[in-house]
């Protein structure tokens, strides 16, 4: 967290949270939800504006968190601004390997995940992936990259083969793994 937002947060605690106004797709965009698009639908169904201004992101993907519940937020100065989330908290990119070492796997904010311990797949076939850093969606874009690496064997802790891979619901994805898609929602965790 930027050293900024942790001044203004001792200079300003008590101010409410926002909800509803930030989202994140399964493609890793942050989009701004004002009244006339919540108005419209829930996200992902109606998105909102998508952000494209470079300094905003850093600063988003800098003060991107999660609270004790797993609801996903953004720290703006002493306002906490929380997510709805797409699909998940963290959406991997992957950069392709040198000669016989897997992929390198990174998130939309950029940071270095790690090799995954965990694959599995969705009913609709997305792949996710869990590492040190958390559960994410692989991108779109990189779904071959991620297959080659799962086949080849590359990623030890994970079984070869996407065919070995589990299919998992999603619906129950977000309570298996700790996570809430809707940060309005009471969270429901497994064993809790």
């Amino acid at each position: 967290m930027d050293a900024i937002v942790e001044a203004a947060l001792r200079k300003w605690p008590n101010v409410p949270h926002c909800h509803g106004w930030l989202a994140l797709d399964a493609r890793g965009d942050w989009y701004m939800r004002d009244e006339r698009i919540q108005a419209a639908g829930p996200f992902p169904g109606v998105k909102g504006s998508v952000i494209r201004h470079e300094k905003l992101l850093a600063f988003i993907h800098r003060n991107y968190a999660a609270d004790a519940d797993g609801a996903w937020f953004f720290q703006n100065g002493p306002q906490r601004v929380y997510v709805q989330l797409e699909a998940a908290p963290w959406i991997w990119r992957l950069r392709p390997p040198g000669a016989g070492e897997p992929p390198g796997v990174f998130s939309h904010t950029g940071l270095d995940a790690g090799p995954p311990d965990d694959a599995w797949l969705d009913e609709s076939g997305r792949l996710f992936l869990h590492s040190a850093l958390g559960t994410g969606l692989v991108h779109s874009q990189d779904i071959e990259l991620a297959a080659d690496a799962i086949e080849s064997g590359l990623w030890r802790s994970l079984p070869q083969g996407v065919a070995s891979l589990p299919t998992r619901p999603f619906s129950t994805q977000p309570q298996r793994c700790g996570y809430r898609l809707d940060p309005r929602d009471k969270p429901r965790f497994v064993g809790s």
